[in-house]
């Protein structure tokens, strides 16, 4: 049964997907830049997924999807390639998702990321909150951050993920990686235990509960440099989430905590260019102390107005920023634009007069040879 996983991994690795999706009493599919494809039309059977599952998963692995109805873990298909899995049961029996994880860790300059990115990835204590949707790029972003400090800095890194996602080499750094599950209990206990083995920065996969959300406040706040990851879509929603989660009672406490420690917050989405594939569009907050004053008064809604003006000094950027460049760059259409713009009525305004072509859209003619009803199989 391992075989034929492997059969259905290497296909995603040739259509250049993302994620491999198995369901039993359905067809395998693939998502390839963003669209959920079928591989073929075999329907995939529940005894033969459990098979996969069995082969695949150390038995105390096997007995804990068993028991709890779900399980991370992670795969290796070979050097070049592993994939963070999850096993879960639904109506018609076993599923999984499969993501593909890079072993190759590109660079803030590869990805084509603002430089600001740089810039947060060089402060020396702090909060940095990488966000967004599913599959919008998070993890990747932050391997390139931590990478940027493995190849330039002399410090201590200790991730808490669940499970590890890119493999660091140490090089300038020693680089210390802990999964859930394998290597600690819990993210509270690992974060817990981190505080005491002498790290210089802080890895924390995601913020999922107050108490981690408060260990790592409290790391940020004791001259340690955390990363984190939540699923929020910009930064007011970021630091109303974070607040939010505390009694209101503690809601004071944990604004004026996040004014003096909350450095950036990097927001993605990832959006479709004229070629078919897909582009991070980016929203960034840095820390000013126009940005405190606000999170501290309770003036959120004042955030996003802050970070457009402060584009061409600080390097912050909205989304409705980061869409224009992009269009600006002949990545994108105008339709995407209008479809991810915060508000499509001022963005219409904005693109007025903008090079576009004379019927007001960017020709994305050479779109159409990418859209692609099935993906290719190959042996």
């Amino acid at each position: 049964m391992e075989k034929k996983l492997q059969f259905y991994l290497r296909n995603l690795i040739h259509n250049g997907g993302s994620d491999l999706h198995l369901k039993s009493g359905a067809v395998i599919r693939l998502r390839v830049n963003g669209d959920l494809l079928k591989l073929g039309e075999r329907v995939l059977s529940n005894e033969e997924l459990d098979g996969i599952a069995q082969e695949i998963l150390t038995q105390e692995q096997y007995h804990t999807l068993v028991t709890t109805k779900e399980l991370d873990c992670t795969y290796v298909l070979d050097d070049d390639n592993r994939f963070r899995v999850n096993f879960f049961y639904q109506l018609n029996g076993l599923s999984s998702v499969m993501r593909i994880i890079p072993v190759k860790i590109l660079t803030l300059d590869e990805l084509s990321l603002p430089p600001v990115i740089g810039e947060l990835a060089d402060m020396h204590r702090g909060l940095i909150l990488v966000t967004g949707v599913t599959g919008s790029g998070k993890s990747t972003t932050l391997a390139a951050m931590l990478d940027r400090i493995n190849r330039t800095k002399k410090k201590h890194i200790i991730t808490v993920e669940d499970p590890v996602e890119f493999v660091h080499q140490d090089r300038e750094c020693l680089i210390s990686q802990r999964g859930i599950g394998q290597d600690s209990l819990s993210f509270q206990n690992a974060l817990k235990a981190a505080l005491r083995e002498d790290p210089d920065i802080i890895l924390v996969g995601e913020m999922r509960d107050l108490e981690t959300i408060e260990i790592a406040l409290h790391a940020a706040n004791t001259g340690h440099l955390v990363f984190s990851t939540l699923h929020t879509l910009d930064a007011k929603e970021t630091i109303n989430r974070v607040i939010g989660m505390f009694p209101e009672a503690e809601q004071n406490r944990i604004r004026m905590t996040l004014a003096s420690v909350l450095e950036g917050v990097v927001s993605q989405r990832l959006v479709k260019t004229v070629d078919g594939k897909r582009a991070a569009a980016i929203e960034i907050m840095k820390r000013t102390a126009r940005i405190s004053e606000l999170i501290g008064s309770n003036r959120d809604y004042e955030i996003l107005d802050t970070i457009e003006e402060g584009k061409e000094i600080y390097g912050s950027q909205s989304f409705d920023q980061a869409l224009l460049d992009l269009f600006h760059m002949g990545k994108i259409s105008e339709e995407v634009v209008l479809e991810n713009a915060t508000n499509a009525s001022d963005m219409k305004l904005k693109l007025q007069g903008i090079g576009v072509e004379s019927d007001g859209k960017v020709d994305s003619s050479s779109q159409d040879i990418f859209d692609l009803k099935e993906v290719e199989l190959v042996d």
